[in-house]
C-alpha cells in the first residue's frame, strides 16, 4: 500500500518536473510575443487620469485572465477536431493587428488634432464622455490582447507537441505560460504607469535632495517619455507580430524570399512590410465596408 503511494508521488514529482523543463522552453519560444503584448498594453493602459490607471489596468486583466480561460479550452478542441483550423485563426488575428496598427499610423499622420479652439473643444467632450472613453479604451485592450493571447497559447501548445509530450502535459504546461504571460506583462505594465507616483514618494521621503530626490526627479520626468516610446512600440510590435504571422502562416509568404531568413534585419523588414500591406488592405476594405452602409441607410 505505502509502496503503491510513494509510487504515485514519485510519478506527479516526474510530472512537474517535465512541466518545468517544458515550460521554460515554452516560455522562451513566446518571448518575443509577450515583449510585444508588453509594449500595446502598456500603450493601451496609459493616457486616462492617475486615479484611473490602476481600475483601468485592473479591468483590462481581468479581461485577459477570461480571453486565456476562452483560448486554452477552445485550441485544444480545434487542435483535436482540425489542427490545421488553427492557421486560418491566427491569419485573421493577424489581420486585425495589422488593421489597428496601420489605423494608428493613419491617425497620427491625417487626423491630428488642430492647434486652438478645435483643440478645446475635443478636451471638453472628452471630459463629458470620459466614461465612455474609457471603456471604449479597456474593450479595444481587451480586444488585442485575445488576439496576442491566442498566439502565445498556440505557440505554447506547439513547444509540447514537438515533444510529444501527454495530454496532461500538454494543458498544465500551456495553462502555466498563459497565466506567466498575463500575470507577468500586466505587473510589470503597473509598475510602468505608476513611475511617477514613485517618483512623487521618492522626492517627499529624501526632502527632495541626495540621491533618491534626483532618482525621484527621473521618474516623473522619464513618464511621459516612456509613454510615448511605448505608443511607438507598441503600434511597431502591432504591425510586427502580424506581419510574423502571414510569413510563417502563410505558406507562400513563408517561401517568399527564402535568402531573407539568413539575415535577422531582413527577416523584420519582411515581416514590417507585410504587416504593413496586410493592413492597408484591412483598413481599405474596413473603409469601403464602412461607405457601403452608409449608402445603403441613405437610402
Amino acid at each position: 500500500m505505502a509502496s503503491g503511494f510513494f509510487a504515485i508521488l514519485d510519478d506527479i514529482a516526474a510530472l512537474m518536473d517535465d512541466v518545468a523543463v517544458t515550460s521554460k522552453i515554452a516560455t522562451q519560444k513566446t518571448a518575443g510575443i509577450l515583449g510585444d503584448d508588453l509594449a500595446v498594453n502598456a500603450e493601451k493602459a496609459t493616457g486616462f487620469l492617475s486615479s484611473r490607471e490602476l481600475p483601468v489596468l485592473w479591468a483590462i486583466a481581468k479581461g485577459s485572465f477570461i480571453n486565456k480561460l476562452i483560448i486554452l479550452p477552445v485550441v485544444f478542441l480545434i487542435n483535436w477536431l482540425y489542427a490545421p483550423a488553427i492557421n486560418y485563426v491566427l491569419i485573421l488575428g493577424g489581420l486585425y493587428l495589422s488593421f489597428e496598427g496601420v489605423e494608428k499610423i493613419i491617425e497620427f499622420l491625417f487626423h491630428r488634432s488642430k492647434e486652438g479652439h478645435e483643440v478645446v473643444e475635443e478636451v471638453e467632450v472628452t471630459e463629458k464622455n470620459s466614461e465612455e472613453i474609457e471603456k471604449t479604451k479597456i474593450k479595444s485592450a481587451i480586444t488585442t490582447d485575445f488576439i496576442l493571447s491566442i498566439e502565445i497559447v498556440i505557440i505554447a501548445l506547439g513547444t509540447v507537441l514537438e515533444e510529444s509530450h501527454p495530454f496532461i502535459t500538454q494543458i498544465l504546461v500551456t495553462s502555466l505560460v498563459a497565466f506567466i504571460a498575463t500575470v507577468g506583462v500586466y505587473g510589470i505594465v503597473a509598475l510602468i504607469v505608476r513611475m511617477d507616483d514613485a517618483g512623487f514618494k521618492l522626492i517627499k521621503k529624501s526632502n527632495d535632495k541626495g540621491f533618491f530626490g534626483k532618482l525621484g526627479h527621473l521618474l516623473v520626468k522619464a513618464l511621459p517619455i516612456v509613454i510615448k516610446a511605448l505608443g511607438v512600440i507598441g503600434t511597431i510590435a502591432l504591425i510586427m507580430v502580424a506581419g510574423g504571422i502571414f510569413a510563417h502562416r502563410i505558406d507562400y509568404f513563408h517561401h517568399f524570399l527564402p535568402s531573407w531568413s539568413s539575415s535577422k534585419i531582413l527577416t523584420i523588414l519582411k515581416e514590417v512590410i507585410l504587416g504593413l500591406a496586410g493592413g492597408l488592405i484591412a483598413v481599405a476594405l474596413f473603409t469601403m465596408g464602412k461607405g457601403m452602409i452608409s449608402l445603403v441607410k441613405r437610402k
